[in-house]
């Protein structure tokens, strides 16, 4: 925390000398920060879901143990976390929270129903309060490790281990009516966990397991339209057990599961399928020690992140990134105060990085966290002089600098610190051609003799 004010405390003068090159490229030029206040929730919390809606508001789902550890959903409306619907809103308490959003921008929320004979059951966000989609209760028997999905059509589908069939996978889907079964029930050979459901780009339903009937490895089966069968070979593909597995898909359509390692002391291990094999992303067993509730998703320029709970400490988050050869550090290692629990990833619209969490380090309260540029922070130090529209962009942005002499340098670089695009600023308008750049965030520097200026855009 020191160093992080260093840092604001020596970039808020406008005037800085040709150090701001050295800073700029600095890994301390970043840091993790609390979305709202820390421990927001009105008690202690389990199983946070992080989800974002299509207007980029974080929503939070979890069993909140503050109203009898039934569901509650809150979401940050810019300035504090506020509850979505009422605070409990399940019949009983609801273990292992999925949340989603629908193409049409409704969230839906899966769990485990203490008040329906711990069963499944799905409800929905009316805009008013949460309302059950079909039956609620609506699985054969008991279930663990609802994962909830939705297809390309809309259609909400939810994966578990189920207990009425013999702890297998079953995957089930929302026709409009009714709870169907995708497929068999208790399509699996054998017992499962540790369930992760997602569709592939071409709108397939996949879903990841820890196969116990397989030494505890990690299993990917995907449904052709008829069967599930295995992506790659039968028989679970990790060297031993797979723990908190997580399916994701890449924008180019490849499956990528993380897991916790059980041949590498149970330190995180990432894999993709080449369409033949699955083979490591990197090394295999990246983290420091122990990783738990591991959670991967892509950043909108295609990177793929993992955050966990990382026992090299005192099991504090940690967040890594593939660069393409290695994984790397996410701003600080261990960033959360205390035991972070339930980790749970995903992106903004504007691609920042979110972790929310069961956060011991206060009271076991959630928590959400995100990795942010100083640079973010340099409007709020004081008054910016450019003017970047439009903002989203497509094709083109123009940058006004009427405050700013012209005869200044402009660059453009990336999340990275990458230069990629420069000009010289010959009047108060520019405008610049960025249909080459992949979708993602970039920031806008403008520097004159004396004075620097940074501004930040999100190229669609």
């Amino acid at each position: 925390m020191k160093k992080l004010f260093y840092i604001l405390f020596f970039f808020v003068p406008v005037v800085v000398s040709a150090q701001f090159n050295l800073y700029k490229d600095s890994p301390l030029g970043y840091a993790w920060k609390n979305e709202g206040t820390a421990g927001f929730s009105a008690g202690e919390v389990g199983y946070t879901s992080l989800a974002f809606s299509s207007s980029g508001e974080p929503y939070v789902a979890f069993m909140d143990y503050w109203n009898n550890y039934k569901a509650t959903v809150m979401k940050f409306d810019g300035t504090n976390w506020v509850n979505v619907g009422n605070a409990g809103f399940s019949a009983g308490e609801a273990r292992y929270t999925s949340l989603a959003f629908s193409p049409s921008d409704e969230p839906y929320i899966a769990y485990k129903d203490f008040g329906n004979s711990y069963r499944a059951t799905v409800r929905k966000f009316n805009g008013y309060s949460w309302v059950n989609v079909g039956n609620a209760g609506f699985s054969a028997g008991e279930v663990l490790y609802t994962s909830l999905a939705f297809s390309q059509s809309g259609q909400p589908y939810v994966a578990f281990e189920d207990a009425g069939h013999s702890l297998k996978a079953t995957v089930m889907k929302f026709n409009g009516t009714s709870w169907i079964n995708v497929g068999s029930a208790g399509f699996s050979p054998r017992q499962i966990e540790y369930t992760s459901l997602a569709f592939s780009p071409s709108g397939q339903p996949y879903i990841a397991f820890e196969d116990y009937g397989n030494y505890s490895k990690a299993t990917v089966m995907n449904f052709d339209g008829t069967n599930w069968i295995n992506i790659g070979p039968s028989g679970g593909f990790s060297p031993k057990g797979a723990f908190y597995i997580c399916l994701a898909f890449s924008p180019s359509g490849q499956p990528y599961v993380a897991f916790a390692d059980g041949a590498n002391l149970s330190r995180a291990t990432v894999m993709q399928f080449d369409g033949t094999n699955w083979i490591n992303v990197g090394n295999a067993d990246f983290s420091q020690a122990e990783a738990n509730y591991i959670t991967l998703a892509f950043s909108p320029s295609g990177q793929p992140y993992v955050a966990y709970s990382d026992w090299g400490t005192n099991g504090n988050a940690t967040v890594k990134r593939f660069d393409g050869q290695n994984w790397i550090t996410v701003g600080s290692a261990c960033f959360s105060k205390g035991t972070a629990s339930s980790t749970s990833l995903a992106f903004s619209l504007s691609g920042e990085p979110y972790v929310a969490f069961v956060d011991d380090g206060n009271d076991d309260k959630a928590t959400v966290m995100k990795y942010d540029s100083v640079f973010v922070g340099v409007n709020d130090l004081h008054e910016s002089k450019l003017l970047l529209y439009p903002n989203p962009a497509i094709d083109r942005i123009t940058i006004e600098t009427s405050a700013i002499p012209t005869q200044s340098q402009l660059s453009i670089t990336n999340l990275n610190g990458q230069q990629l695009i420069t000009r010289q600023i010959t009047g108060p308008k520019t405008q610049i051609d960025i249909s080459s750049l992949p979708g993602g965030v970039y920031f806008v520097r403008v520097l004159g003799e004396r004075t620097v200026e940074v501004g930040k855009f999100v190229k669609q």
